[in-house]
């Protein structure tokens, strides 16, 4: 595949910070890659080789885009998977493949998945409305998860007990048996369509406990060396049940009593693997572009261990973005700063990242806890 051709197209739906790191790293190899995002202000717009602002939900504006391009991916499962079945019956290679998609997109397929293939996940019912949720009174605490559609933190509720349920979504949804977690854990694996896989060493997530997304990661983990074999080869299990080609990342609970339970996947570059664009050899976007394109995978393994802190709108503001102390935190050693190129800050958004590398875990995520207290996204 002559994949740095002035004539090669990889086509991707989505045009958000996951598209711009990845096309960051495309550039590299003379990777051209084309994006379709609803959002004329998207943070691709500005270096992709070319921009279409376009809705990836939509039918026929899918198969427009996709029709003159060699290989199509995404950076955002919420697409048309139905465009996407015509385009790979018309000869476009899509990866990860539309079928994919579908399964992962709607939570209750993802848990039903699971538990077909023997791959341990939390206990879970499915229901279709609120009125349904008197049926479980008795196994309470739960974690109510839209089926679909919920990204972030988002399309999701703790429910307690019978009393929380006037909150509770009135939609088909999940009914995740709480669990009393000791840590929250993530392996990213790269699978290609030779099937070579390759994962990368296991990362601890810590949540803000308002907006329910990830804080600070840590990587790698402090678990035995038992816990992150383990999970790697479920994260491992899991590619080739889904059989993908891609990226995939496995979030996973670390219960109190040592058990790894698969909690939800994404069939893409993910949050918890930016931290290797400093931290490891090959970067989660690199590998996501050899995966799709069928290149040899890249080394995993780690340079310096490091610690991602997400950059969030500050809670109290909204409007055009402005970085307090940005200066300050730029001239701290070892810190790689990353903004998304989003004008518009919004309570807990997403607006950038910054790594930590250091070879002591414990100093990198102090200095981590540091950049926090100083840097804020407030508005002008």
């Amino acid at each position: 595949m002559n994949f740095y051709s002035k004539d090669f197209k990889l086509g991707m739906l989505g045009g958000g910070q996951l598209g711009k790191m990845f096309i960051q790293e495309a550039v590299n190899y003379n990777v051209q890659v084309c994006v379709l995002d609803p959002d004329k202000n998207a943070p691709c717009r500005l270096i992709a080789h070319e921009f279409e602002q376009g809705d990836f939900k939509d039918y026929q504006t899918v198969l427009n885009f996709g029709k003159d391009k060699d290989v199509l991916t995404i950076e955002i499962e919420h697409v048309n998977t139905d465009a996407l079945k015509q385009l790979e019956k018309n000869g476009l290679k899509v990866f990860p493949q539309p079928r994919v998609l579908e399964l992962i997109k709607d939570k209750g397929l993802q848990k039903q998945f699971y538990s077909e293939n023997g791959i341990p996940t939390a206990p879970y019912v499915l229901v279709n409305s609120r009125a349904e949720l008197s049926d479980h009174v008795q196994d309470f605490p739960f974690m109510q998860k839209a089926r679909t559609g919920g990204y972030d933190g988002k399309g999701v509720h703790l429910l307690k007990s019978i009393a929380d349920t006037e909150k509770a979504f009135d939609s088909p949804s999940v009914l995740e048996k709480f669990v009393d977690f000791e840590k929250e854990l993530s392996v990213i694996v790269a699978r290609n369509e030779s099937g070579e896989v390759v994962t990368y060493p296991i990362v601890e997530l810590e949540f803000n406990p308002v907006a329910n997304l990830v804080e600070y990661l840590k990587c790698p983990a402090k678990v035995s060396k038992e816990i992150e074999g383990a999970a790697e080869m479920l994260a491992k299990k899991v590619a080739e049940k889904l059989d993908i080609v891609g990226l995939l990342a496995v979030e996973f609970f670390l219960t109190k009593s040592g058990e790894l339970l698969v909690n939800e996947v994404a069939p893409r570059t993910h949050n918890s693997g930016h931290q290797t664009i400093e931290g490891n050899v090959t970067s989660q976007f690199e590998q996501h572009m050899r995966a799709v394109l069928n290149l040899p995978l890249g080394d995993t393994s780690i340079l310096q261990p490091s610690v991602m802190l997400n950059v969030l709108g500050d809670p109290s503001y909204t409007g055009e973005a402005k970085y307090e102390n940005l200066e300050k935190v730029m001239a701290m050693p070892q810190v790689h700063i990353h903004l998304y190129g989003k004008h518009l800050t919004k309570p807990y958004r997403k607006m950038g990242h910054v790594t930590i590398t250091h070879h002591d875990i414990d100093q990198a995520y102090n200095k981590a806890r540091e950049v926090k207290a100083l840097l804020k996204v407030v508005s002008c």
